[in-house]
């Protein structure tokens, strides 16, 4: 029986052909669905299925364009209000349960933009950090070097600190240099007699060489990450948090004035110190939850931020406690 103007076949064509063509006539010629539908002789319903599959296989690539986001009224009230280069803000309603993944995306969207040939990018740890390289997207920056900037560690998200730089790296068709040791030693003797050693010297003298850091800040809670990996105890925690501690930055307390608080992680730790974060072209900072606000407004504070990632709830606060 011939098929009714209600019940169309889809058009028989080969492989892909029918999926690519939709997309053509949606996204170039501008073209609705009806019409769309009526030129191919096939139901709406299927055209917004071939529109799915085009997105699902790659074949179209949707993007707001950044200035949306730069140019947003937080993102331009963030850099007067802290002297940034650079925010990034992405839109977020009230309660919104996927506003830290929305973040991530909006990072790895930007950070390619952020990049040059010849860079030398020192990437931290974290999952933030990590979701952000799960979502970039394959590209090869020419001459590109990442370099990891913290130790490896104990951590309950089923990934070390060199799955983060190595991951961005692999993304991003860079040369990748890692920190084969330990985020946090148990003695100080042992992190220095392992600085002193030829490799891991040239390793830390690479990633020292960086231009160009991404990095995101954590908290000073007990279920923290620095305490959950292992990188201090509770009662390390609690020593720094008398110090004024409000914020973790590769592994180093810093106070809310973005100041380092020497203590007795320090001379165990292996990892970038914090006063060679400052001396770089740009660092971009990705804050991807509300609980991290101080730090961020700390870390920005202290020098170690030209660039900034986040969400409008997040923006509203740094900016309630801004200078």
């Amino acid at each position: 029986m011939p098929a009714t103007g209600s019940q169309k076949s889809p058009r028989q064509v080969s492989g892909d052909d029918i999926v690519v063509e939709t997309a053509w006539l949606y996204y170039e010629d501008g073209l609705n669905q009806n019409e769309i539908a009526a030129a191919l002789d096939v139901s709406r319903a299927t055209v917004v299925n071939y529109l799915q599959l085009a997105r699902e296989r790659g074949y179209v690539q949707v993007r707001l364009s950044h200035e949306a986001f730069t140019g947003h009224r937080l993102a331009m009230a963030l850099r007067e209000a802290f002297g940034l280069t650079a925010a990034f803000v992405l839109p977020q309603r009230e309660n919104m349960p996927d506003v830290g993944s929305r973040i991530v995306r909006g990072a790895a969207d930007w950070l390619p933009t952020l990049l040059a040939p010849g860079d030398r990018l020192g990437v931290a740890w974290g999952k933030t950090i990590y979701d952000v390289a799960e979502c970039l997207e394959q590209r090869t920056i020419e001459d590109l070097t990442v370099l990891q900037l913290v130790g490896s560690m104990a951590t309950p998200y089923g990934f070390s600190a060199d799955v983060c730089s190595s991951n961005v790296a692999r993304k991003l068709g860079a040369t990748c240099v890692n920190l084969h040791v330990p985020a946090i030693l148990s003695d100080a003797r042992i992190a220095r007699t392992l600085r002193e050693e030829s490799l891991i010297a040239a390793q830390f003298e690479a990633m020292n060489s960086f231009n160009k850091t991404l990095f995101a800040v954590g908290s000073c809670t007990e279920d923290s990450h620095v305490v959950s990996s292992g990188v201090a105890t509770k009662q390390e925690l609690a020593w720094y948090l008398g110090q004024g501690a409000v914020g973790v930055l590769c592994g180093r307390f810093i106070d809310r004035s973005g100041a380092h608080i020497e203590g007795p992680l320090d001379d165990r730790m292996m990892a970038v110190e914090l006063d060679r974060l400052r001396q770089r072209e740009a660092g971009i900072l990705v804050v991807a939850g509300s609980e991290r606000v101080a730090a961020a407004v700390a870390a920005i504070r202290g020098g170690y931020v030209t660039h900034l990632v986040t969400g409008e709830a997040s923006a509203e606060a740094m900016l309630a406690g801004a200078p």
